[in-house]
């Protein structure tokens, strides 16, 4: 083999070690994987030409670049303390925190700089537009309807960023000194005033419970008196009639009757009595034992 033929396959074999090494580079620059929690933005001649997602891809070697790559996990603001004037003029301190994710990186990497700062002006903004609109007495009860409305304010706001809000927290709601005081004492009259109105309920109780006694008591007595006067009125109505039966020998022996009661009941009587009767009572009392022994 001359010396020319070796140099032209020398010459041959170098040309076929530099096609293989430019197949491999293109095969390379042509090949990306992306992993599962990013995208990657890919660029032609300096514009937008695609985006990425996880897996392999294939782009055009040497046109095309990645010129962003994109972490698509879930992200966390740092705490963020805004101040805030409530609707009844009240200074409060709102510590808030944000969580999002990037969903669409072409707007994001193309629309806003600083997507960090941005959300946290925005949430800022919110929060103290949506406080001044409630007393502080509502921006205590009503933390979770507040997170509510913030989160959707802020979700509309950032999503020409290609941003979804996934979560909004108001980590604390503080006051200065003045107004905790001022709201401790309006606590402890309020503690008092209950009380009071405990205290006052219990006694208006106690006393209807006593008039309902009374009056039970009252009740009873009546329907007692009632019955009695039944009783006698029944009793009378037995007298007239026998009287009108049996004339004027029913009535003697009712006389008798209580005659002979009221010298049992002096009979009875403790010490020693001395009984005056008049000079017609044997013979009334003998009339009466007569007609007891009649009636018998």
């Amino acid at each position: 083999m001359t010396e020319d033929q070796l140099i032209g396959l020398i010459t041959q074999n170098i040309l076929y070690l530099l096609g293989a090494v430019f197949i491999v580079v293109v095969i390379l620059k042509g090949i990306r994987i992306v992993p599962q929690s990013e995208k990657y933005v890919v660029e032609r001649f300096g514009r937008l030409h695609s985006v990425l997602g996880p897996g392999i891809n294939f782009i055009v070697p040497f046109l095309d670049a990645v010129a962003h790559r994109i972490s698509i996990l879930e992200r966390q603001l740092p705490t963020a303390s805004q101040d805030a004037i409530t609707k009844d003029n009240v200074l409060v301190q709102v510590d808030t925190s944000v969580f999002y994710r990037i969903t669409e990186p072409e707007k994001t990497v193309y629309r806003i700089r600083d997507v960090d700062a941005a959300i946290s002006t925005t949430v800022a903004g919110i929060v103290r537009a949506e406080i001044g609109k409630m007393d502080l007495d509502e921006v205590q009860s009503n933390r979770n309807q507040l997170i509510t409305t913030i989160k959707a304010l802020v979700e509309s706001s950032v999503d020409d960023w290609g941003i979804e809000v996934t979560r909004a927290e108001i980590l604390d709601v503080n006051l200065d000194q003045a107004t905790r005081d001022a709201m401790l004492q309006q606590l402890n009259a309020e503690r008092a005033r209950r009380a009071q109105v405990t205290e006052a309920e219990g006694a208006k109780r106690a006393v209807e419970l006593n008039a309902d006694a009374e009056l039970y008591a009252a009740e009873q007595i009546a329907k007692a008196r009632r019955i009695e006067a039944d009783a006698e009125a029944y009793a009378t109505e037995v007298v007239a009639k026998a009287i009108a039966d049996h004339g004027i020998e029913a009535a003697q022996y009712q006389v008798a009757l209580k005659q002979v009661d009221a010298l049992n009941a002096l009979g009875n009587g403790t010490g020693k009595q001395t009984i005056v009767l008049p000079a017609n009572a044997l013979e009334a009392f003998g009339d009466a034992f007569k007609m007891l022994k009649g009636g018998k």
